[in-house]
């Protein structure tokens, strides 16, 4: 039983440690899109939203989901997905696209806000870091009231 004090706080730390990662290479892929000085028109091709239900309170969180397609200098089309743009664009909108020549599908739609980007990034590490530490502190705590085995 003195397990789960110890693997349930683990299985958390791994979450928020993948959620980091993902929100680290989030940021430099836009990063790399909005230095790269390159820039297209881009179709807005649809528009979706997806729901998911969070916890027993029936808390509903809708995502929004827009579908852009370009043609960078490379030549052939290329289609992307980005989630939580402006409710605004609709289907058949044009955009201004922002793209690295080497990774043109992880282009974005998003105008370049350097240091909003960077306060959202730091705030979510942040976050993502207190959790981290918490549930460090948490089996640690654990282990030392249930003892321990381990040299």
């Amino acid at each position: 039983m003195e397990f789960m004090f110890v693997a349930v706080p683990a299985c958390i730390a791994a979450v928020a440690i993948a959620m980091a990662v993902k929100v680290i290479r989030r940021s430099l892929e836009l990063r790399r899109a909005w230095s790269s000085g390159l820039t297209a028109e881009a179709r807005c091709l649809r528009t979706f939203t997806t729901t998911s239900r969070h916890g027993d309170n029936g808390r509903t969180m809708t995502t929004l989901h827009h579908v852009y397609e370009f043609t960078p200098s490379a030549g052939h089309p290329v289609r992307f997905e980005e989630t939580n743009g402006p409710a605004t664009t609709i289907e058949g909108d044009f955009v201004t696209v922002h793209y690295a020549s080497d990774r043109p599908e992880k282009a974005t739609a998003q105008a370049p806000s350097g240091l909003k980007d960077t306060v959202s990034t730091v705030g979510q590490l942040c976050f993502l870091g207190l959790m981290l530490a918490f549930c460090v502190y948490f089996a640690v705590s654990a282990n030392d009231l249930f003892g321990s085995d381990l040299p």
